[in-house]
């Protein structure tokens, strides 16, 4: 490649602090949680939902991949359904903003805009792509993040669908005050329970009226 050519072929991006902002939000969790009556979809019952989700880097550092997993139980303890969802997050420089697409086992895939508040990440599925769907992570408080899926009403107001304490299996920041997150290649085994993975649920399940990271056929997203 000559010094012309080199010069005008676009390079890849390099990932900034925006990730580094993202990471402790996508930790490998495990979790315990209710899935409220109705928020699969009307008529359906509450369940309890016990998942684990784990995450990975790649492209150097440039996307987050969350795998997660969810065993769904009635009342009386009976197996309903496992629930599984894909879901890959990270800094769209052209946009400003951060984007997701997530896929699960009920033929759901979505594309999410998000932002961090704070201590909160919040994604959004983005308008006109079906029920419009919120997905929140709380990282204020010590060793545990809240994760909340919840979904737009007619009226533009949101109903919850579910909410998760999700349990880290180490402490952020590591020791290091690096991520731990790893490459694609080094990945570890996945915890057991898990609401969040998230994940990093945040993608979406189905099995509510209308959508959300676990809407109508509940969508939902990345713990």
């Amino acid at each position: 490649m000559d010094t012309r050519t080199d010069a005008t072929v676009p390079r890849p991006v390099s990932a900034g602090p925006e990730m580094e902002a993202l990471g402790r939000f996508f930790q490998d969790v495990t979790w315990k949680g209710v899935i409220h009556e109705g928020g699969m979809g009307p008529g359906t019952p509450a369940m309890t939902g016990i998942g684990h989700s784990t995450s990975q880097v790649i492209q150097d550092g440039r996307w987050i991949v969350v795998d997660s997993e969810q065993d769904q139980f009635l009342e009386d303890g009976t197996f309903v359904l496992k629930w599984q969802l894909h879901w890959v997050s990270g800094w769209d420089p052209e946009h400003r903003e951060y984007r997701a697409v997530m896929a699960d086992n009920y033929g759901h895939a979505d594309v999410y805009r998000g932002r961090v508040e704070g201590d909160r990440l919040v994604f959004e599925s983005i308008r006109d792509t079906g029920p419009r769907l919120r997905l929140t992570w709380d990282a204020s408080g010590p060793g545990v993040i809240t994760w909340r899926n919840e979904m737009a009403a007619p009226d533009g107001s949101w109903f919850l669908i579910e909410e998760y304490q999700m349990v880290p299996a180490q402490p952020w920041p590591p020791r290091s005050g690096r991520p731990t997150i790893p490459e694609h290649g080094r990945r570890p085994a996945a915890g057991s329970g898990r609401p969040g993975g998230r994940c990093a649920r945040a993608a979406r399940r189905s099995g509510s009226s209308s959508s959300t990271s676990r809407p109508h056929a509940a969508h939902r997203g990345p713990r």
